[in-house]
C-alpha cells in the first residue's frame, strides 16, 4: 500500500467543462431560486423570519434529528463493518447481506410500519430510532468495502509492535477508512436534512416539514425560501468537512499482487453477545417493517381495494426510474472525471457542490425548477423532462459515489497514450477510459434505479398528471391513515428494492473473493 500526496493537475479540457456545464446549471437553479426568493423579502423580513421563536424551534429539531441519526449511524456502521470484516464472527457472509437489508426499505415505508405498530413511535425519539436503523447501512457498506480492500500489513505491523486490537484499529485502520466513513456520514446527514415523508408520518416538525406546510398555505412562499436557505447553510459545513477528509492524500495499493486475508480477531466470550446484538439490529431494521407489512396485508380489509392500482404504479415507477438513472449517471460522470483526473480548486468545488444541494428538500428543488420553467420555458412544465432534472439535482452525489471508485482505478496513462497516437479526447475516452469504468457506470445505473423507484417528494409535485408510482401511492394512503390500503404498494416497493440490495452485496463479495 502506498501513501501519496495529491498533485495539482492541468486545468480541465474544454470538452470536459462543456460536458459538465448542464450539470452545473441544474445545480445552480435551486440555489438561485432560494437566493431570489429570500432577496425579495428584504433585510428586515429576513431578520424577522430568522429570529422568530418558531424558526429557532425548527433549527433545534432539525439539528437534533440530523446529528443524532448521523452519529448513531456512524457508530453502528463502523462497529458492524469492523466486527464483520476483522473478527471471527460466525456466518460472516450471511451477516454482510443481512446488515445491508435496511436499505431495501425506504425510510418513509419503515416509518409507516413503525407508526402503524404504535403511536408511541411518533415523535423525536421514535424518529431518531427508526431513521438510524434505516440509514446506518450508508456508513456500514462503504466502511466494510474499505476494510476489505485495505492491505492488512499495516495492522499486522501495529500488532507486532505491541498495540492491542483497539489501539491498532483506532491508530491504523480507522484513519484509512476516514474517507469512506466521511462520505457515508455525509450522505446520512444530508438525507436527514432533506427528509420529508418519514418525518411527516412520524409527526416530527423540522425545516423540511415546515417548508411543505408553508407551500401548502401559500404557493412559492418567501418564508419557505428563507427556511431553505438555513438548510443550505447547515449542509455547507458538512460538505466542506468531507472534502477536507479527501484532500492531500490518497490510500492505494502499490499493486494487486497476492492479496492476503487479514488476521481475524477472536471474539471469545463476546461471540454469543455479538451474534445476539446483530440479530436484534437486523430484526429492528428489517424484521419489524416486514412484519407490519405482512400483518396489514393479512388482516387489512381495504388492502384488496388498492390492488387494481398496482400495475399503473409499477409502470409509472419503472418508466421514470430507468431513463432517470441513465440521465443522472450521464450528468455525474463529467464531474467525477474532472475531480479525479484534473484536480484543482474549481473541480473540487464542482465535485462537492451537489452534496450541498443534496441537503435541500425535494420539495424546494421541485418548486425551484417549476419557478424557472414557468417563467422561461413554459413548455417544460408538467413534463417528465422537468422531473428528470429534479432527479439529477437530488441524486447526483449518489451517482458520483458509485462512479468515483472505478474512475480512480482507471489508469489515466492509457488515455494519454491513446491521445499520443492521434485519437481525439472524446474518442480516447470512449475507446480507452469508458471500458475501464463500466463497472462503476453499471453500479451507478443500478443504484440510481433503486433510489428513483423510491423517490417521493419531487415525484409528488412534478410527475405529469395521471402518472402514479409505488412511492406516491404508499404516501397518499399512509398519510390518510389507510395502512392496509398502503400495504400492497409498500410491500411491492420493498420487494423491488430488496433485489438490487442483495445483488449489490453478493457482487461485492464475489469481487472480493476473486
Amino acid at each position: 500500500m502506498s501513501l501519496a500526496l495529491s498533485r495539482r493537475s492541468p486545468a480541465p479540457p474544454v470538452w470536459l467543462l462543456l460536458a459538465a456545464a448542464p450539470t452545473c446549471l441544474l445545480i445552480a437553479l435551486p440555489l438561485a431560486y432560494v437566493a431570489l426568493r429570500a432577496w425579495g423579502v428584504g433585510a428586515a423580513g429576513v431578520a424577522d423570519e430568522l429570529l422568530r421563536p418558531r424558526t429557532l424551534e425548527l433549527l433545534v429539531n432539525t439539528l437534533t434529528l440530523s446529528l443524532s441519526v448521523t452519529v448513531i449511524s456512524a457508530i453502528l456502521g463502523v462497529a458492524c463493518a469492523w466486527v464483520v470484516e476483522r473478527c471471527d464472527l460466525p456466518g460472516r457472509r450471511a451477516w454482510r447481506i443481512l446488515l445491508a437489508l435496511p436499505l431495501a426499505t425506504p425510510a418513509f415505508v419503515a416509518s409507516f410500519a413503525w407508526a402503524s405498530l404504535d403511536v408511541a413511535f411518533q415523535g423525536m425519539g421514535g424518529a431518531i430510532l427508526i431513521l438510524s436503523l434505516s440509514h446506518y447501512p450508508l456508513v456500514y457498506l462503504p466502511v466494510a468495502a474499505a476494510l476489505r480492500s485495505m492491505d492488512p500489513a499495516y495492522e499486522d505491523v501495529a500488532r507486532s509492535l505491541g498495540r492491542g486490537p483497539w489501539r491498532a484499529f483506532f491508530g491504523v485502520a480507522l484513519p484509512q477508512v476516514w474517507p469512506a466513513l466521511g462520505a457515508g456520514a455525509l450522505l446520512a446527514l444530508t438525507h436527514m436534512l432533506a427528509e420529508f415523508g418519514a418525518l411527516a408520518l412520524l409527526r416530527v416538525q423540522t425545516f423540511t416539514t415546515a417548508i411543505f406546510a408553508s407551500y401548502e398555505l401559500q404557493f412559492d412562499s418567501s418564508n419557505a425560501a428563507l427556511q431553505s436557505a438555513v438548510l443550505l447553510a447547515l449542509s455547507l459545513p458538512a460538505a466542506l468537512f468531507e472534502m477536507r477528509l479527501r484532500r492531500g492524500m490518497r490510500f492505494s495499493r502499490s499493486g494487486r499482487g497476492g492479496r492476503r486475508a487479514p488476521r481475524l480477531l477472536a471474539l471469545g466470550r463476546l461471540k454469543l453477545l455479538v451474534v445476539v446484538a446483530f440479530a436484534v439490529l437486523v430484526a429492528l431494521g428489517s424484521g419489524v417493517p416486514a412484519g407490519m407489512l405482512v400483518y396489514w396485508l393479512a388482516v387489512g380489509r381495504s388492502a384488496a381495494r388498492g390492488v387494481v392500482d398496482i400495475w399503473p404504479a409499477v409502470e409509472g415507477s419503472l418508466g421514470l426510474a430507468l431513463p432517470g438513472a441513465l440521465i443522472v449517471t450521464a450528468l455525474a460522470l463529467p464531474l467525477v472525471l474532472a475531480a479525479t483526473r484534473r484536480r484543482s480548486p474549481l473541480t473540487a468545488l464542482l465535485d462537492r457542490l451537489p452534496y450541498v444541494v443534496h441537503g435541500l428538500p425535494g420539495l424546494v428543488v421541485a418548486l425551484a425548477l417549476t419557478f424557472f420553467a414557468i417563467r422561461y420555458v413554459p413548455a417544460l412544465y408538467q413534463t417528465t423532462a422537468l422531473l428528470f432534472a429534479a432527479y439529477a439535482v437530488l441524486f447526483l452525489p449518489l451517482a458520483q459515489s458509485a462512479l468515483r471508485a472505478s474512475v480512480e482505478l482507471a489508469p489515466p496513462g492509457l488515455e494519454e497514450v491513446a491521445r499520443s497516437l492521434g485519437k481525439g479526447p472524446l474518442m480516447a475516452f470512449a475507446t480507452v477510459t469508458l471500458p475501464n469504468i463500466l463497472p462503476g457506470v453499471g453500479a451507478s445505473l443500478a443504484l440510481m434505479t433503486l433510489e428513483l423507484v423510491r423517490e417521493l417528494t419531487a415525484t409528488l409535485l412534478l410527475a405529469p398528471i395521471g402518472v402514479t408510482t409505488l412511492a406516491t401511492e404508499v404516501w397518499s394512503r399512509a398519510n390518510d391513515g389507510q395502512y392496509a390500503a398502503a400495504a400492497p404498494f409498500a410491500a411491492l416497493l420493498v420487494a423491488l428494492s430488496a433485489l438490487p440490495v442483495y445483488v449489490f452485496t453478493r457482487r461485492s463479495l464475489e469481487l472480493h473473493d476473486l
